[in-house]
């Protein structure tokens, strides 16, 4: 009786003090809640993590929507129906970042059983089930026509601004936005006649370097950037810094390269030319599906395949490459381009 008198005490001072006794005894089991298990979660995986906006938005999204209906729930208690009532207010309305969300739901609690915290994992098929079918709407990059592309780029080339040359650097190397808007001058090797896109700060897509040939166009282009090259960074398209004094050199922003395009007439992203190259090589010549790939740095998904192969077929690609530039610029004489040999 008097150990229950010492906890009922202990119980009402809790109250008093705005705690709620019962999340305080499970913090005293060394249970942590959800909202902390997150956060435990998160600094381990970062450092694994090359992506900075995955980074920053893994725990924010949670915060949004997770946290403010399971966040002090101890980690063991996190139940499979609360998750599932969770998904469903987001889960046709925000279908992407739903996705998300379950994903990193079940990754924290996986890791909580892992630990110890608790003893079986979320029946995540009994929850996909209990969810309302998505609709499947596959959303494409606004993309040029490859026919309309000589033209497109000789209006480019009617004004030279930092921003026409790095979208003109895009479309004559076909890498990601965020690659050539990042691109640095320590990337280029002038000799080797390649550019070295490094896997950081979520550029170089994949986990390996993506080497990039600088075909005689794309050389000539890094020659007019010159001029613009700034002191204070190695950035090839440097943009400018908002109340710095004096004014930082950044990178450019995804929009910039898009606003040039919007400011020429054409209603379409950065992002689209790729989809613009492709479209040209699987139509318009005979280069291997595997070159088309490889220039677009896409990973092969074909995981027995993907062991074998240990090239990047870099001089293969100087020859597509060129051919792409040639086409570009209206001097390729003819639709359809061969691989020699």
């Amino acid at each position: 009786m008097a150990d229950a008198r010492t906890k009922a005490r202990k119980i009402r001072s809790q109250i008093e003090a705005g705690l709620d006794p019962i999340v305080e005894r499970r913090k005293e089991a060394g249970i942590p809640t959800f909202r902390e298990a997150a956060a435990l979660v998160h600094a381990e995986h970062k450092a694994g993590w090359k992506n900075g906006k995955h980074n920053a938005q893994w725990l924010s999204s949670l915060e949004n929507h997770v946290f403010p209906g399971l966040g002090e729930v101890a980690v063991s208690q996190i139940e499979a129906p609360a998750v599932r009532d969770v998904l469903a207010a987001i889960w046709l309305t925000k279908p992407e970042t739903a996705k998300r969300i379950r994903q990193r739901i079940k990754t924290i609690v996986d890791w909580a059983v892992a630990k110890g915290y608790r003893e079986t994992t979320l029946p995540m098929p009994v929850i996909d089930k209990a969810l309302p079918k998505q609709r499947v709407v596959v959303k494409h990059h606004e993309a040029l026509a490859y026919a309309d592309l000589p033209e497109f780029l000789k209006k480019l080339r009617e004004k030279e601004t930092v921003g026409r040359l790095a979208l003109e650097a895009l479309i004559l190397t076909c890498v990601r936005s965020g690659d050539v808007r990042g691109m640095k001058w320590a990337e280029i090797d002038l000799e080797a006649l390649v550019w070295r896109v490094p896997v950081e700060d979520g550029r170089g897509k994949g986990m390996r370097i993506h080497n990039v040939p600088v075909t005689p166009s794309m050389l000539a282009l890094l020659e007019r950037a010159k001029p613009y090259r700034r002191a204070n960074s190695d950035l090839v398209f440097a943009g400018f810094g908002r109340g710095k004094t004096p004014l930082e050199a950044v990178p450019l922003s995804d929009n910039t390269l898009r606003k040039v395009a919007i400011d020429m007439g054409y209603a379409i992203t950065a992002h689209g030319f790729r989809s613009t190259f492709a479209d040209w090589v699987a139509e318009s010549t005979t280069f291997p599906r595997e070159l088309k790939e490889a220039a677009l740095a896409h990973t092969n998904k074909d995981k027995v395949e993907a062991a074998y192969t240990r090239t990047d077929y870099l001089e293969k690609r100087r020859i597509l490459m060129a051919a792409w530039a040639d086409y570009c610029e209206g001097t390729d004489g003819g639709n359809v381009v061969r691989l020699a040999g």
